[in-house]
């Protein structure tokens, strides 16, 4: 397997356990606050099913920014001022409509509001289309790969003299292909 797919499952893995313990806290709120304990504790938001999960979720968006700031993503960098911040919150917000739609479908389409029917439609429904579309769009938009040097091609010696600073060893610098030799050559010829 190539080091591109190995980074890919990587960070695939970090993000997914990032997002369990974002989705578990967001769901013991929610539950705790829709549904309560039983006899033990009254909930707060009984028959507002949407308004506790945005609430939980919202909790679980605060858990996820720092867990995939510092553990699935450490390793990218981001291009944004406030470190990704307000594009992290957006695309939450976004795709936080996903589950809000299936959990509004089955309290207003179904008539279902027992905590089974919430569960499935906002958890196991909606949550899991939403958690595609946020990791495709965190690794794209707010925790993107930083440019390498050797993509702006520029001559090996130069990209070693930046990548290992004051003679420190290193790897070799890869030689450009064919249409890089050409172009540069091209460029010599035109000067």
């Amino acid at each position: 397997m190539g080091t591109r797919w190995s980074r890919l499952l990587a960070e695939g893995g970090r993000f997914l356990v990032v997002g369990g313990v974002a989705t578990v806290v967001a769901l013991i709120i929610f539950n705790l606050l829709v549904h309560g304990l039983g006899n033990w504790y009254d909930p707060p938001l009984r028959g507002n099913a949407i308004a506790g999960y945005v609430l939980g979720h919202t909790v679980g968006m605060v858990i996820s920014y720092t867990g995939n700031r510092v553990y699935a993503f450490r390793e990218r960098e981001t291009v944004h001022a406030d470190g990704g911040v307000a594009l992290f919150f957006v695309i939450n917000v976004v795709t936080m409509a996903l589950p809000v739609a299936c959990l509004w479908f089955t309290h207003e389409v179904l008539g279902l509001d027992s905590a089974l029917s919430d569960n499935v439609a906002a958890n196991l429904v909606g949550q899991p289309i939403g958690l595609v579309a946020r990791f495709y769009l965190f690794r794209r938009l707010v925790f993107r790969r930083p440019v390498q040097l050797l993509h702006m091609n520029l001559p090996p010696e130069v990209v070693e003299e930046i990548e290992h600073p004051e003679g420190e060893p290193g790897p070799p610098a890869p030689l450009p292909d064919a249409a890089s030799r050409e172009r540069e050559s091209s460029i010599r010829r035109s000067s």
